[in-house]
């Protein structure tokens, strides 16, 4: 018990979902052995000369917690927890999240927004936070939420994509590393150079398996970074294909927050950030020679965190993404159904004009614990779901529900976040998006052939 409360994957229905969704995220079920896979996640907002790498966490699937700071095994049907170093959160210096709350911020994977702007994302994750982590990060004097890097516990995927890099482990190993740092002392030893996130990771994957990353003197300068613990694991999974390995990538979610960055280490962030480089080659051409000398020698930028990666789509196993000649079908097909539907100076903006009116809305939660958004029409408030499971619900105006999927298609369909993209995922959107159209107002001859396409009906 933790706060008068059950960590939220001990309750049947919350841990029968994880279990699902544990062995999608995993790929297979191995119900004989665990696993450890890398996060490697991008930076996002302002970026710094360091925060330009940004952040490793580790997913345990063997490995459960009674609290963000105790472990243990998981019981059946348990999910595991994400365990990573942060900077300042309580003062620990290791924090274990259950995986769904740390990816979304809520407990169950279909309760998560089809479209998230900021306003949403600090009421999910301050709700999680009263009810699960108020130990970590307690209410402000006045009872408001406090400040601080708590939100880097819960709702990951709002901010940036994540690449996951799975090894397997055993439950032997699983509970000497639980016994290990249940039985430390788990005080903050974060430096950024020296003890960082994702110097962290690194021990826990070399706990599993000796010696099997590193940091590079030369590449990130003696700091252990993100892309290449990436890197090293990688290297090591072909030098020990008796290792069950994969890749795979969790998308970003749609929405108004900023999308996230391609992840550098430090002598790739140095050489492709402008305010960096340039008044250096001004100064001294010799070391931005170096530099360069430095990157093209190390191959820095030569490795691709999603190259033969597979995407998790919510529900499904794994899948690859959509190839490009039915990522710009679909893309046309889109641009064809707004065109027909919208004013010409409107229709390629229904992302960013939804994004205004949810801003307007109040976030709150139904009884069944799901969230939705209050928004006033015509005089009156329209309680609105706005996650894959309670959108079609209620009495919500069908051009409402329309706009909310219409814009996270074009969220989903546009700039990076093309390369995680997969047919499962544009299928249950249209599909979506079909249901909301009146009797009255069929979708147009256009999105009819986008609709076959989405099924598989393309010739």
């Amino acid at each position: 018990m933790i706060f008068g409360r059950t960590w939220p994957t001990r309750s049947f229905f919350a841990s029968l979902t994880l279990a699902v969704f544990a062995a999608t995220i995993l790929g297979c079920a191995r119900p004989a052995s665990a696993s450890a896979t890398l996060l490697l996640e991008e930076p996002y907002g302002k970026l710094g000369f360091f925060t330009a790498t940004g952040h490793a966490a580790v997913y345990l699937s063997g490995v459960c917690a009674d609290s963000p700071t105790v472990l243990r095994p998981c019981n059946p049907g348990e999910a595991g927890v994400v365990i990573s170093r942060y900077n300042g959160v309580g003062k620990y210096d290791w924090l274990a999240v259950p995986l769904v709350p740390y990816l979304y911020a809520v407990e169950r994977p279909e309760e998560a927004p089809l479209f998230a702007d900021p306003k949403m994302v600090a009421f999910l994750r301050d709700r999680y936070r009263r009810k699960y982590l108020e130990d970590v990060a307690p209410d402000g004097k006045g009872g408001e939420t406090p400040s601080g890097n708590w939100y880097e516990l819960v709702g990951s995927s709002y901010d940036r994509v994540i690449y996951g890099y799975e090894i397997d482990t055993t439950p032997e190993q699983d509970l000497a590393l639980i016994r290990k740092l249940n039985e430390s002392p788990n005080e903050s030893h974060f430096r950024t150079v020296s003890k960082n996130c994702a110097d962290f990771a690194k021990d826990i994957i070399n706990f599993y398996y000796p010696k099997a990353l590193h940091r590079s003197l030369v590449a990130d300068v003696g700091i252990t970074t993100p892309k290449q613990m990436a890197k090293m694991l990688a290297r090591f999974s072909q030098r020990h294909p008796e290792i069950q390995y994969s890749r795979m990538i969790i998308p970003q979610i749609p929405g108004s927050l900023p999308r996230s960055f391609a992840v550098h280490g430090v002598v790739e962030s140095f050489l492709k950030s402008k305010k960096y480089i340039v008044p250096s080659a001004v100064a001294s051409p010799i070391f931005a020679g170096c530099v360069v000398a430095v990157y093209v020698g190390t191959g820095a930028g030569r490795f691709d965190p999603a190259r033969d990666a597979m995407v998790y789509s919510p529900g499904s196993a794994p899948e690859s993404p959509l190839d490009h000649e039915d990522l710009r079908a679909y893309q046309q097909q889109l641009k064809h159904v707004l065109a027909a539907e919208y004013p010409v100076t409107s229709g390629l903006n229904v992302e960013k004009d939804w994004s205004r009116l949810q801003s307007k809305a109040r976030t709150d939660f139904n009884d069944q614990g799901q969230p939705i958004l209050q928004i006033q029409v015509d005089g009156r408030v329209v309680r609105m779901g706005i996650s894959a499971e309670n959108v079609l619900e209620g009495d919500t105006p069908p051009r409402l529900m329309r706009e909310l999927i219409e814009a996270r298609l074009q969220s989903e369909l546009r700039g990076r976040s093309t390369h995680a993209v997969t047919a499962t995922q544009i299928t249950r959107d249209w599909s979506l998006l079909e249901q909301t159209v009146s009797a009255t107002q069929p979708l147009t001859a256009h999105s009819a052939i986008a609709s076959d396409s989405l099924h598989g009906n393309r010739q």
